[in-house]
């Protein structure tokens, strides 16, 4: 097996774990998954959600403390299906927008071939990420389809603007730093609201607080994104 295909390690953001998820209106979801190991033998747990929604970083917080093996399907160009053998052998197996694969027969056949093993040695656990429930997604395989609802099928619902300045203060205090009410409403009305943006700019803010030593204001905002 060559180095492309080898299975890929989960390297975990330090900051993507389930204390810094903010809940808003999937507490099912959230606590379903919390549970997931408790349960014997191999189990599927999917998430479909709008783009950053925040379906990656529940992936990421799961994955903590686990064997756990992270494919980026959107990447799947750069891949081979074969990076898929040997993963029943893992805690955990993460395929990240699965999606990315439907209408590609030799990804569809690999991950159905991953199914068959994992429910065999009856073990590992199956996270996976799309952007539509299983049945609107167009794969060519209808066995595939069917091996993705074995499982605990879930939406998570993307943020109201309440729940995303929330969001950005829990993701603040957790860093080291406030976000005012006033300055979180500021930043929702003045740069793209999804949550991938707004995290990463919570992260551009905690380096310009330290680096600087000043409280994070509007100013502050203002000359950090030189708006």
């Amino acid at each position: 097996m060559t180095l492309s295909q080898l299975p890929l390690p989960l390297i975990l953001p330090n900051n993507e774990n389930f204390d810094s998820f903010y809940v808003g209106d999937n507490q099912l979801l959230f606590d379903s998954l919390q549970t997931l190991f408790d349960k014997e033998g191999f189990n599927v747990f999917y998430i479909w959600s709008a783009s950053a929604a925040g379906r990656t970083h529940l992936l990421h917080a799961s994955s903590q403390n686990k064997l756990a093996s992270y494919i980026p399907l959107k990447q799947h160009v750069l891949l081979v299906p074969e990076i898929l053998q040997g993963l029943d052998n893992y805690d955990l197996v993460c395929l990240d927008d699965i999606d990315a694969i439907a209408g590609h027969r030799d990804w569809e056949e690999a991950i159905f071939d991953l199914f068959n093993r994992l429910t065999e040695k009856n073990v590992s656990k199956l996270l996976i990420t799309a952007s539509a429930p299983p049945k609107q997604i167009p794969f060519m395989l209808p066995d595939l389809v069917s091996r993705l609802t074995w499982g605990q099928v879930y939406q998570l619902k993307e943020l109201n603007d309440e729940d995303k300045l929330k969001a950005l203060q829990l993701r603040a205090k957790l860093s080291g730093f406030e976000l005012s009410t006033e300055v979180g409403l500021f930043l929702l009305k003045r740069v793209n609201r999804d949550m991938r943006t707004l995290f990463s700019l919570m992260e551009e803010f905690e380096v310009a607080t330290l680096a600087q030593q000043r409280k994070l204001t509007i100013p502050f905002i203002k000359h950090i994104l030189d708006l």
